[in-house]
């Protein structure tokens, strides 16, 4: 995992030159559309150092995006736009034993259902970072 500035993003594929959307994921032999971008609070990964003293930096978390202020967790079944591109919120992404073999922590436990959101890509485009988060029927 890298962190690169932008990312494209193409409607019902995911990110472009992403392992899902070239089929080369981990989980790849079990294809779901809702698998097309991942993201993470970054809070989350400061709760995580506070409260249980693990570091998780974003790149070891495994996610596409990374967000600040706002509530993935409570955005399930919901639209959210990342700039201009709309995703679509379709199920929190729990922790697995293969994170905890990449990283060797134990993350399963305090990830449960703060591990991030799972999406599928509605409407295309370029994500950079920085790019406004908005949750509604338009673009921020």
């Amino acid at each position: 995992m890298a962190d690169v500035g932008s990312a494209r993003c193409l409607a019902g594929v995911g990110l472009e030159g992403d392992r899902y959307a070239l089929g080369t994921g981990y989980y790849s032999d079990r294809p779901r559309r809702d698998r097309q971008v991942t993201m993470l609070q970054i809070e989350t990964l400061e709760t995580l150092s506070r409260d249980d003293g693990l570091e998780l930096t974003p790149q070891q978390s495994r996610r596409n995006l990374i967000t600040r202020g706002i509530d993935l967790m409570e955005l399930v079944g919901r639209d959210l736009w990342v700039g201009g591109v709309l995703l679509r919120v379709a199920r929190l992404s729990e922790p697995c034993r293969h994170l905890e073999e990449l990283t060797g922590l134990s993350l399963i436990a305090p990830l449960t259902h703060r591990g991030g959101v799972n999406c599928e890509v509605v409407r295309g485009g370029v994500v950079r970072t920085g790019a406004p988060v908005g949750v509604g029927d338009s673009a921020p």
